[in-house]
């Protein structure tokens, strides 16, 4: 019997693939080149550095406490070969995850110490009455661009506009999945303050926000508002918009602490991660705050090729208990398509790790109410 040949990719095929190399790379091109003429064009003055800040490099710039490890050309192309050409199936769910609908009037009827997932890393979180909301993103996609970049799985519970007005919002860093220029304008109106990382504040200033509604935070610094302790501490990631504006505006995670009421209440304790890798920091977070009721850490878009800047959902875990953690509520997850994970992923993993060693875990639906001060079980609704 004789064996047949190994097909060879014809000239045609071979030239279709370095097309769709080429277009890719183009786009990539186009897409970063695109961020950042719009990132100085709407800035209208350029970020000028805080010489001042432990953070600060000679360059202008900001830095992590460890030393990012560098980062080869040959190592970004071969990322960017697996997103052209290796992207495993499941990295988008078959069918948009169902969301449970939020009405102004739901939210005003909400108790204190409610929170209210909105996609990715929203969060809209009431307490002593006032509306926080964290790294709001409402645009359709994560990009400079309508029409190109991650497209959201699900529409958020509740227009940007239903928002109530809002005490303050917090923001984390400048990445296109946590910083929507748009809905930060259309917020300002509504939004008594804005409390950033050094130079992000800036870029609100910038695009329009008052000033006087602009505060700017570098790592421990802090200020007390509505009754509210809010404390900017250390993470472990990087910034920028476009080509040429890497670091130049720090990132942050958040502690939020609410005090006793009266008798019979202990207070409460929040921890939102931003986004970041796994550092020494949150030990010594968890030192100073803790212990926290809820962590709301980052878990998903992650890769062993940049853990550095993204956890895993083991290191995730580990964050949650140098943090002295009860619940774990996982964030970063169920929205986008940023990473070479099956979107649902994150969720399983973390799921998985919290059972083996006895952590408290919540993951509520986008849109599901969840109480703070009394967590109360929560269902895998990504199985759906």
């Amino acid at each position: 019997m004789t064996t047949p040949p190994v097909p060879v990719p014809t000239a045609p095929r071979r030239h279709k693939a370095w097309r769709r190399l080429s277009v890719s790379i183009l786009a990539l091109g186009v897409l970063a080149v695109s961020a950042c003429t719009l990132s100085f064009v709407r800035t209208n003055t350029p970020l000028t550095g805080y010489p001042d800040s432990p953070q600060s490099t000679d360059a202008g710039g900001f830095r992590n406490a460890t030393p990012r490890p560098p980062e080869s050309i040959g190592h970004m192309a071969r990322v960017m070969w697996d997103f052209t050409f290796n992207k495993p199936t499941g990295t988008v769910p078959a069918s948009p995850p169902r969301v449970m609908p939020l009405t102004r009037a739901a939210l005003d009827a909400a108790p204190d110490r409610s929170l209210f997932r909105l996609g990715h890393s929203t969060l809209l979180v009431k307490l002593r009455g006032d509306f926080w909301i964290t790294d709001p993103v409402f645009a359709e996609r994560a990009s400079p661009f309508r029409w190109m970049g991650p497209k959201r799985f699900h529409a958020p519970p509740i227009a940007l506009d239903e928002l109530p007005p809002l005490r303050g919002v917090l923001l984390s860093h400048d990445h296109y999945d946590h910083l929507d220029r748009d809905a930060v304008v259309r917020l300002a109106d509504k939004t008594d303050v804005f409390l950033a990382p050094l130079g992000v504040g800036d870029r609100l200033v910038a695009w329009g926000v008052p000033e006087a509604k602009v505060r700017q935070f570098d790592w421990w610094q802090e200020t007390e508002l509505g009754g509210l302790r809010i404390v900017a501490t250390p993470a472990q990631h990087f910034s920028g918009r476009g080509l040429f504006d890497r670091d130049r505006t720090l990132w942050t995670s958040w502690v939020l602490i609410d005090p006793p009421t009266g008798e019979g209440d202990e207070g409460l304790r929040l921890f939102f991660s931003g986004d970041t890798g796994y550092f020494d920091g949150f030990a010594e977070i968890g030192r100073r705050f803790g212990p926290f009721d809820v962590t709301l850490l980052e878990t998903g878009a992650y890769d062993s090729r940049w853990a550095f800047v993204h956890m895993l959902p083991e290191q995730t875990v580990q964050a949650h208990t140098d943090l002295r953690g009860r619940v774990l509520l996982p964030i970063h997850n169920g929205t986008f398509d940023l990473a070479m994970h099956a979107w649902d992923d994150p969720f399983e993993r973390v799921s998985a790790l919290a059972t083996e060693r006895g952590i408290e875990l919540a993951t509520p639906r986008m849109g599901e109410p969840f109480d703070l001060a009394s967590p109360q079980p929560t269902q895998a609704w990504w199985r759906d």
